[in-house]
């Protein structure tokens, strides 16, 4: 295998659980592009985001700290300009980083240590989406989500979101090709490209050709049907009553199509992943492009009768995680002990020749996943326990996780405990917490969250944050508005016909020949050859 450094390619999807791949288990959802890139790559089989939520948990993957201790609670909270981000230091090194797509962040600074963005977010930047924890969860905000996804998914020509994805796809393909020129120009410079998909997040609006991969009548229904009101946890039967599902009792027929529409946004998603993929082949960049696929989060799809995310339970924080070294070869592989996004800052740094134990050591809570890349013998024993938190709507205090082997242990201050061996109960549906035979397991989980996260000070700060942002958010809805959404800037000077004597040098320049060369027959200029 190839671990030199090189460039790299990240493709992030947006709430997209590991569970509904192919590549962990899923029997109907059709996604060969995702597959293709799997047979080559490192695939983890147990990878848990940071946060169940967009905004922490993508400010989490980025620097490689815990949301909370960056400040980023919620998906209004800001992301200070002055925290290094994984770009800010290959950058530093050298790398050009270019982004296309969502990376929800909020406030002046959209960029983060990229040089630039391709396109806009598809989300807001301002600070309107601050949760209350001082509000009942029956009282809805506006930004909140609602079953309206689930119970209008669309078939389509086109949406808001296919359009942002296409967008972004065309983006980064272009960059990818103009990468590739340089490079054939004699710019050795490597590169960061994160290509960032919106899809499958709801709603599930999709172009009929990707519903019609999927036979209506083999669409599952969830492995474990809604659970009665009486037997939900507290944080799953908010979760209810925030979206609103406690008030609807939807039909076999009506969970079968929301799914429809979850598949067909899987499929759609996958095709512009194989589309960016061709083109990294194309240009012969894959020889020299580290591959990482993964998703900010994941989506319940009606599981437990839970919708979207926000909750630590598997289908909504586990998530896809799937590293391909450049040129591939025989790196195909499993991972199954637990890692976190919180993982993959370092290890991008260390696979690109970063020395793990001064940068990334010091700043980081995450610990590089490179010797489990490599199949470093006995890399797994020594890593420590996965963490996630969630702080944003939904809770009444701070919440984590923490994933140790097949034992997962889940607290907030205002909830039970709850506790689940997933070896022998996958689905999470029976609580260990208070079996006197795992008490000395929980006693030793609690002390080592609590040694790496204090949930009490974490609590106060998103409690004061809380409250500067709505007098913040007040503020600024008065009067002239300004906006902090990036809003890309063209340089056309150098891509199209600018009134320049030298045009065909131009054209020439921006040409890239398929391998072998010229058309036979045929000089570089376009002349008959002898």
């Amino acid at each position: 295998m190839n671990t030199s450094p090189g460039n790299v390619l990240v493709l992030m999807v947006d709430q997209l659980a590991a569970q509904w791949l192919p590549v962990y288990g899923d029997s109907v959802v059709d996604a060969p592009c995702v597959e293709s890139l799997a047979r080559d790559a490192v695939v983890f089989d147990a990878a848990y985001c940071a946060s169940p939520l967009c905004a922490p948990s993508r400010a989490a993957l980025l620097c490689g700290r815990f949301a909370s201790r960056l400040g980023v609670y919620d998906n209004a909270a800001e992301l200070p300009a002055t925290v290094p981000t994984l770009v800010h230091h290959l950058r530093g090194a050298g790398y050009r980083a270019l982004l296309s797509g969502k990376m929800h962040f909020v406030g002046p600074d959209q960029l983060h240590g990229f040089e630039q963005r391709l396109t806009t977010d598809i989300y807001p930047a301002s600070a309107d989406w601050v949760p209350d924890w001082n509000r009942p969860v029956s009282d809805a905000l506006p930004w909140y989500h609602t079953m309206e996804s689930m119970l209008t998914p669309a078939r389509c020509l086109a949406s808001m979101q296919t359009d942002y994805d296409d967008e972004v796809c065309f983006q980064a393909s272009r960059a990818l090709r103009d990468l590739a020129r340089a490079r054939a120009a004699g710019d050795e410079r490597p590169f960061l490209l994160v290509a960032s998909f919106t899809n499958p997040h709801d709603p599930w609006e999709i172009p009929g050709r990707y519903w019609d991969r999927y036979d209506a009548r083999a669409i599952p229904l969830p492995d474990v049907p809604a659970v009665p009101k009486d037997r939900l946890d507290p944080h799953s039967a908010r979760l209810r009553i925030m979206c609103g599902a406690d008030r609807v009792e939807p039909s076999d027929e009506q969970i079968r199509r929301a799914r429809h529409g979850y598949y067909a946004a899987i499929s759609y998603v996958d095709e512009r992943i194989g589309e960016l993929l061709s083109v990294l082949s194309a240009t012969a960049l894959d020889a020299s492009t580290w591959v990482v696929l993964t998703s900010d989060h994941g989506e319940f799809l009606g599981e437990r009768g839970l919708w979207y995310k926000m909750s630590f339970l598997d289908p909504s924080a586990r998530v896809p995680l799937i590293v391909r070294p450049p040129g591939g070869g025989d790196s195909a592989r499993r991972v199954r002990a637990p890692v976190s996004l919180l993982d993959l800052a370092p290890t991008l740094l260390e696979l690109t020749g970063f020395d793990r134990d001064s940068v990334v050591g010091a700043e980081m809570d995450g610990s590089s996943l490179a010797p489990l890349v490599r199949d470093a013998p006995r890399a797994a024993e020594t890593r420590s326990p996965v963490i996630c938190e969630y702080h944003a709507e939904g809770v009444l205090a701070p919440a984590a996780m923490i994933r140790e082997g097949p034992l997962k242990l889940i607290v907030c201050e205002s909830d039970p405990d709850q506790m689940f061996d997933l070896a022998n109960d996958p689905q999470e549906l029976v609580n260990l917490a208070g079996e006197p035979t795992y008490a000395e397991d929980l006693a030793r989980l609690r002390l080592e969250l609590e040694r790496r996260l204090d949930l009490a000070a974490i609590g106060e700060r998103v409690r004061a944050s809380q409250r500067d942002r709505r007098h913040v958010s007040r503020g600024l809805a008065r009067g002239a508005p300004t906006s902090w959404d990036y809003e890309p800037r063209v340089d056309a000077s150098m891509q199209y016909v600018r009134a320049r004597a030298d045009l065909y040098e131009l054209q020439r320049q921006a040409r890239m020949e398929e391998p072998g060369g010229a058309i036979p027959g045929w000089s570089a200029l376009g002349e008959t050859g002898g």
